[in-house]
């Protein structure tokens, strides 16, 4: 696809009389009321260019006009492209330092998602299947709720907030039509109501604006705050995987807006193209490639020898005669603990000083997963801890947890030695086992028997082709009980008519 010529961006108009109109429309918005604003940024090429736009124009106004406050909020996932995560938090405490000196109303906030919404608490935690489109379960967790809490709180306080968004029509054909369907419930200029958000409106001044005309923005107005464009713009570059990312000159340049940046996990694309460059046009982040390799083994086409053959509840779900599978078992979900850890031990031994203290997952989280596998599966084993020192060489900093189990370490190999290698009734019996010791402690003991009773239809089976058999034949029998019904009614009513 061919780009336009440097004479053909902004419709023909200068960058400076484009820049100084929108400056005045910043100004004139910014000033006609006290509802504060809210900047989305994410350290990429449009978050940047308005966040730019919205400084500068604030910077021309008299300091007694800079009534009302300009959150600026970045969402970290904990599972961000390292390099562009280091980008985003070194470029926000450089932000706020920047509007402290130069006397701006601008605060920077690092959003994170609550340690029960993160990536690798429902992966290794809770056993969710590596994203895809149809259950595509990390967004509105990771991404989403963070800065929607922080939106709610602002309106909360205010009334009311305007967010500011680098959204362009030209990003995709389905941001376009979102975008033609909200302008037509503008209440004001520019302000479009925001459908999932009550008492907030959005505010996008390069809505219009092309790749290339961001890029230009870029490469000739100074970053008020201190941080250099040009290293942006390298960021974007080796992240293509032709290492080119230039100006426009003419017709046949191609633009970098297609480089893309994302959760280093994602498996919601065929593959990670950004970080693959990065590591190929780069030697320095050569150190990535554990990263990208354990993206590549959570996308594997078919993972259903990874999951339980039983959904969260226990059940046993069909779609058409096959099986749909759950979570991740016990075992795949520990052997993605030990690469991961695996992945953040080898990068703090071998990686440039400068990153070798990134954390691929945090001790929050660990302590849920934690949690999670030994009060809520019933994985009584409590086996984090001695994976943790298996791979970081380095002992677990948890408290144990043996006042709290049904039953200690040693005990845990008589049981499944009595069980004679039949994992179904090791499972079976431990969380037995588990369930007995929670409710031993309780005045009230309501619910005990319906905890039994579910871990025993959990385990009710012979293994997964008993599974299969016996949800086939209940199937079967659902399909066949109304057909009977029908029969036996039409019998009386040919009977009542006789």
């Amino acid at each position: 696809m061919s780009t336009p010529t440097r004479n053909a961006l902004f419709a023909g108009s200068s960058l400076n009389d484009v820049v100084a109109e929108l400056a005045a429309e910043i100004r004139e918005l910014y000033t006609a009321d006290q509802v504060p604003w809210v900047v989305g940024y994410s350290g990429g090429k449009d978050s940047t260019a308005v966040l730019q736009l919205v400084w500068h124009a604030l910077k021309e106004l008299p300091e007694e006009q800079r009534t009302k406050r300009v959150y600026v909020i970045s969402t970290d996932t904990l599972v961000e492209n390292p390099i562009v995560a280091s980008w985003v938090t070194q470029s926000l405490e450089t932000m706020s330092q920047a509007a402290a000196a130069q006397g701006l109303p601008i605060e920077s906030h690092r959003l994170i998602p609550d340690v029960k919404e993160t990536f690798w608490v429902g992966l290794i935690g809770r056993g969710y299947p590596a994203p895809r489109p149809k259950f595509r379960w990390c967004t509105e967790r990771m991404k989403i709720k963070p800065s929607n809490k922080f939106i709610r709180n602002v309106v909360r306080r205010h009334g009311e907030a305007i967010l500011v968004l680098g959204i362009r029509k030209q990003e995709s054909q389905i941001r376009a039509k979102t975008m033609a369907k909200h302008e037509k419930r503008r209440v004001r200029d520019r302000l479009s109501p925001n459908g999932n958000l009550p008492n907030s409106l959005v505010y996008s001044p390069i809505e219009d604006w092309s790749n290339d005309e961001v890029w230009t923005f870029l490469m000739q107005q100074d970053n008020p705050w201190g941080y250099s464009n040009k290293d942006l713009m390298n960021m974007y570059q080796s992240a293509s995987e032709d290492s080119e990312c230039p100006l426009v000159v003419d017709d046949t340049t191609p633009s970098c807006g297609d480089s893309r940046f994302g959760c280093w996990t994602c498996t919601l694309v065929e593959q990670d193209k950004s970080m693959a460059a990065m590591i190929q046009n780069d030697e320095e982040k050569e150190w990535m490639q554990p990263l990208l390799d354990l993206r590549n083994k959570l996308d594997v086409a078919d993972d259903t020898h990874l999951r339980d053959f039983r959904k969260m509840n226990g059940k046993v779900q069909l779609f058409g005669d096959r099986i749909v599978h759950g979570p991740y078992t016990q075992q795949a979900r520990e052997t993605w603990l030990r690469e991961l850890l695996q992945a953040q031990t080898w990068i703090g031994q071998n990686a440039p000083e400068h990153v070798r203290g990134i954390e691929l997952i945090t001790m929050p989280e660990l302590h849920e997963i934690r949690r999670l596998w030994v009060f809520e599966k019933h994985e009584v084993e409590d086996s984090l801890p001695r994976i943790y020192k298996e791979e970081t060489g380095e002992d677990f900093p948890g408290r144990p947890l043996d006042e709290h189990l049904a039953i200690g370490a040693d005990e845990i190999d008589l049981l499944r030695e009595a069980c004679e290698g039949d994992e179904l009734l090791f499972t079976t019996a431990r969380e037995l086992l588990a369930v007995e010791r929670k409710f031993r402690t309780m005045t009230r003991r309501a619910g005990l028997f319906d905890a039994l009773e579910t871990t025993i239809k959990r385990g009710f089976f012979n293994n997964k082709e008993d599974a299969h058999d016996f949800a086939l034949r209940k199937k079967q029998l659902r399909e066949e009980i109304p057909a009977q019904l029908s029969l036996t009614k039409d019998d009386e009513n040919t009977d009542a008519s006789a």
